[in-house]
């Protein structure tokens, strides 16, 4: 490709995602669902003005690893800490149940092979933390006691999924399912994920006393951004995906970051916010990309959409990933019939979190077209529905009563 040409593609990338994403939101949808209608737009499914190249994958990687860096960042374990036994509850149930259903539908009803059902439950597990939090910050009801079992529990899935996409990522590689393999994989990233956000914590005391005595503008994301590629190839070298070296980064940078035991270092809330705000436009200039990157990786052309099995496959899916969350949350035990079901509603919405479970399968080549297109309508669906239905719900629903 021309040096002219990319620089067209990446100008109608960048212009797609933001127009689409700033319609979704004044639809009251989240972005995410713009930015992945901008792909399918552009994209060969409809007007075929570019496909996914080489370069606009590698963009692509550093918007999804910058991307697990803001939900890192956004982690609060000490919220999951106080909040007790509750969000626990719903997040093993709300992982496992969807995990279960997902995996079994795949392959005893659809004969999907054993790696394409995995990667198919673990799509299903995810919940999108920043897609609920804005939902309930917009309603007011970020405080209530619901909100607080949801936030908890969604922090809980973001670990899990993180620690469920790295094993799933080895088995990829590997081909098959091996029991060996999952045991070495789990260790290297139980060891990176308490070694990797110490290490981060300390390499940013330092890039704390270097931008105090910088005099040059731009020292903080020049280092957080080296520091996220270079966690990113640590990750790579043990045998987990880049991105979970983004996420441990942003653990251990974010206000919330700490060590057990009453162990510390030195925390630095106004330092951890500094970082937010100097990261926050660079995040935001390059996960569009992996969205619309997405969009651009589906050919709806190539998809039957007559066919009957991926719409039985698109529907089954949907009901057993809204009903593991719906169950997760009705099982709950000192809330009320309406906080109950505020948890289960607020527990579904997939977001970027399931997009990134089902581009890592497509990648792969474990995914066809058919199960990815299928995929990709679920994901939707559980991502635009909740919002509203959660409006509906606080607004003119059972749920108006519930003190916030």
């Amino acid at each position: 490709m021309h040096v002219h040409d990319f620089f067209l593609q990446l100008v109608v990338i960048l212009l797609a995602a933001r127009i689409l994403g700033e319609l979704a939101g004044r639809l009251r949808a989240p972005p995410v669902i713009g930015e992945l209608l901008a792909g399918v737009l552009i994209g060969p499914s409809l007007f075929g003005l570019m496909e996914p190249t080489d370069i606009i994958k590698l963009l692509a990687e550093i918007g999804i690893i910058l991307l697990l860096f803001e939900v890192g960042l956004e982690t609060d374990i000490g919220r999951l800490v106080k909040t007790g036994w509750k969000p626990i509850l719903v997040a093993a149930t709300g992982f496992v149940l969807p995990f279960v259903l997902g995996y079994g539908t795949s392959r005893w009803l659809f004969g999907l092979p054993v790696l394409a059902a995995l990667f198919i439950g673990g799509t299903l597990t995810a919940t999108s933390i920043g897609i609920t939090v804005r939902v309930l910050a917009d309603l007011k009801r970020q405080q209530s006691n619901e909100a607080q079992v949801v936030l908890g529990a969604a922090v809980l899935d973001d670990v899990l999924g993180v620690i469920l996409l790295a094993v799933l990522y080895e088995f990829a590689k590997s081909g098959g399912v091996s029991l060996v393999h999952t045991g070495k994989v789990m260790g290297c990233i139980g060891v990176f994920l308490v070694l990797a956000p110490v290490a981060a914590k300390t390499i940013a005391e330092n890039i704390k006393r270097f931008d105090q005595a910088s005099t040059l503008p731009g020292l903080l994301p020049t280092t957080i951004v080296s520091l996220l590629l270079f966690f990113a190839w640590v990750a790579h070298k043990v045998g987990a995906p880049q991105l979970l070296g983004g996420f441990a980064a942003g653990l251990a940078l974010s206000r919330y970051f700490f060590l057990p035991f009453g162990a510390q270092l030195n925390r630095d809330p106004a330092f951890a916010q500094k970082i937010e705000h100097q990261m926050r436009p660079i995040v935001h200039l390059f996960t569009p990309i992996f969205f619309v990157m997405v969009g651009l990786s589906l050919n709806l052309r190539e998809v039957d959409w007559g066919s009957l099995r991926v719409w039985g496959l698109a529907g089954t899916l949907l009901v057993a990933a809204t009903a593991g969350k719906l169950v997760a949350g009705c099982l709950v035990r000192g809330e009320s019939p309406a906080a109950r079901w505020a948890i289960g509603l607020a527990m579904i919405p997939r977001g970027e979190v399931g997009l990134i479970f089902a581009e890592l399968g497509k990648t792969t080549g474990i995914f066809d077209q058919s199960t990815y297109a299928a995929l990709l309508i679920v994901i939707a669906l559980t991502t635009l529905v909740p919002p509203f239905l959660l409006r509906w719900f606080y607004g003119s629903g059972p749920g108006r009563a519930l003190p916030a």
